[in-house]
């Protein structure tokens, strides 16, 4: 006697189906899953014996046999416990209602609750693709579930309503997107509250429109952490496409807050320097998404960049330059997509204060140059924008004329993201930071001055090829936000200092 009962299953950010097999047999007393099953899952018997009990179903005195196919993929968490429990109900013909089109998600207690489990969204999409009609989830899932078209989602709070809704007895109310869709909300913070920092402001400006990556550097108290976190108030709006490729990520992470359907703002992730390689990019025995990709679409911070490990600054050069990180384990290779927008702050030297003017520095010849030598070449070619973020003069500090706000700032951006939009409408693109180095020239074509321009500054600063590529893109972002078709040499300009920082300090 065999019974059949339909799950999901995640491998990195795509899902498939599992077909959850009950079989029992007459014998001794066992209660065996296979299937390569995780320690997750092998627990699932104590729960599903422990909820048939406790809400008053017989559980069979006999060998039970449950089988997770397909069987070569490790099967990772407790989500089956749902759907190992309904297929022992059919098994013991305690239940009779059709589940053929249905999906079941879901994490018990011992009592029959049902507890939230991380993953819901991506898995129930990939039930809608595959035909699926409906799809039970644990209520606290409700939300994120919610939003997906084409598929009945029925958020069950315990195992007796999900019994009386499939014997007839009370049905469930069917979750209603309109109903639990719940936005983040606004920020608290603006960049009318920053005083002074024109030039940054500007960088950041040019940074949020074209998706670029930025590096503040500047001595301590100059504001380079208080830019960086306004920078989410002014990124261009998400597209539907993004929020829901958001939101997959941190539904996996389970990061989603309670009672949020959709991460509708860029995500703003700030991992302490301590965090690890594996930490950063991602990983464990079945690789779940680390910080980069849980900023995808949105922002990853590293503030006191040279603090952290040679280690982990390095393994954000792959992730930067192609916009996914792939993590390669025994178990399979996972991709998992990173575009994120990259924030460094630094200080000039370990005391903060060298070759700024505000204070003498302390430290030795030899102590700067090892401290500005933990950003390799190779790392700091890949960041777009280099900017000094000077001290603030007490003029600006003291002064009452209120800042630019965010508000009007974001307008620029939206607009400039915009033309970019259409811009790049048959490619698989959103911004200029990431144009194809094969569509440079049809994008970023120069005038004649602007050219002879950017040639000498080539020759001068002995500018990579890579940098080239960054000074082009950067210049294509300013002549968006001033509306121009045409990249100028005044747009060039402007993006070359943004790439004579390194000069100064790092001498390169």
């Amino acid at each position: 006697m065999v019974e059949r009962i339909y799950s999901m299953g995640l491998f990195g950010i795509e899902a498939y189906k599992v077909e959850v097999e009950a079989s029992f047999t007459q014998g001794l007393p066992a209660f065996d899953v296979v299937g390569l099953p995780d320690a997750a899952v092998k627990e699932s018997r104590d729960r599903v014996r422990s909820a048939m009990k406790n809400c008053g179903f017989d559980f069979p005195l006999g060998h039970i046999t449950v089988n997770l196919a397909p069987a070569d993929i490790r099967k990772v968490g407790p989500l089956y416990d749902l759907p190992i429990l309904a297929a022992m109900l059919r098994l013991t013909r305690q239940l009779s209602a059709d589940t053929e089109d249905a999906v079941f998600i879901g994490e018990l207690s011992l009592a029959g609750n049902l507890h939230s489990v991380n993953g819901v969204l991506p898995m129930v999409i990939q039930a809608q693709k595959l035909g699926f009609k409906r799809a039970f989830v644990p209520y606290e899932n409700r939300a994120e579930a919610a939003v997906v078209k084409g598929i009945d989602v029925y958020p069950i709070k315990d195992v007796m309503m999900l019994y009386k809704h499939l014997t007839g007895q009370q049905p469930a109310e069917k979750a209603d997107p309109e109903k639990l869709t719940v936005s983040l909300g606004s920020f608290d913070v603006d960049f009318s509250q920053v005083k002074g920092q024109y030039e940054a402001k500007r960088a950041i400006e040019i940074a949020a429109a074209g998706g670029h990556n930025i590096l503040l550097v500047g001595p301590p108290g100059s504001g380079k952490s208080m830019l960086a976190k306004r920078l989410p108030t002014i990124l261009p709006d998400m597209t539907f496409e993004e929020t829901i490729e958001t939101t997959k990520i941190h539904s996996i992470a389970g990061c989603i807050p309670s009672g949020i359907s959709l991460i509708d703002q860029r995500p703003f992730r700030a991992p302490h320097h301590t965090v690890s390689a594996m930490g950063l990019v991602g990983g464990g025995t079945v690789p779940k998404p680390g910080e980069i990709s849980l900023a995808h679409n949105g922002v990853l911070f590293l503030d006191e960049f040279p603090e952290f490990s040679r280690q982990t600054m390095e393994v954000l050069r792959q992730p930067l330059e192609d916009g996914t990180v792939t993590i390669s384990r025994v178990s399979g290779t996972l991709t998992y997509p990173c575009t994120v927008a990259l924030v460094c702050a630094m200080n000039p030297c370990p005391c903060g204060y060298y070759g700024t003017g505000v204070r003498k520095c302390t430290c030795s010849p030899q102590a700067v140059t090892r401290y500005l030598n933990k950003v390799s070449g190779p790392l700091l070619d890949r960041i777009d924008i280099h900017i000094e973020v000077p001290a603030v003069k007490y003029e600006e500090l003291s002064s009452a004329q209120p800042a630019e706000s965010s508000e009007k700032i974001r307008e620029r951006v939206n607009k400039a993201r915009a033309v970019q939009t259409q811009r790049f409408k048959d490619l698989p693109i959103s911004s200029n930071a990431r144009i194809p180095t094969g569509k440079l020239h049809e994008f970023c074509a120069l005038d004649e001055k602007a050219d002879k321009m950017l040639q000498k500054a080539f020759d001068k600063l002995g500018l990579s090829s890579r940098a080239y590529s960054k000074i082009l893109k950067v210049s294509r972002t300013i002549a968006d936000l001033e509306g121009s078709e045409k990249i100028t040499s005044a747009h060039v300009a402007e993006a070359v200092q943004y790439r004579s920082l390194d000069r100064k300090y790092w001498d390169r």
